[in-house]
C-alpha cells in the first residue's frame, strides 16, 4: 500500500469530514472511495470516446 500526503483546502475540509461521517467511513476510506469512483468514471469516458459503448451494451452493470 502506498502512503500519500493530501492537502485539502480549508474551505472544503468541513464538508468532506461531514460526508465521510454521514457515510460511516473514515476520512481515508471516504477519499479512497472518491478517488476510485473518479478513476472508474474517467475510464468509462475514455471507452465512450472510443465509441465502444454500443459494443459493451448489456455487459455487466451499467454506469
Amino acid at each position: 500500500m502506498t502512503a500519500m500526503t493530501l492537502r485539502i483546502p480549508d474551505e472544503i475540509d468541513p464538508s468532506i469530514r461531514a460526508a465521510a461521517a454521514a457515510a460511516g467511513l473514515s476520512m481515508n476510506a471516504y477519499i479512497v472511495q472518491a478517488a476510485r469512483h473518479a478513476a472508474v468514471l474517467d475510464s468509462a469516458r475514455q471507452l465512450a470516446a472510443l465509441g465502444l459503448g454500443d459494443a459493451l451494451a448489456g455487459e455487466g452493470d451499467s454506469l
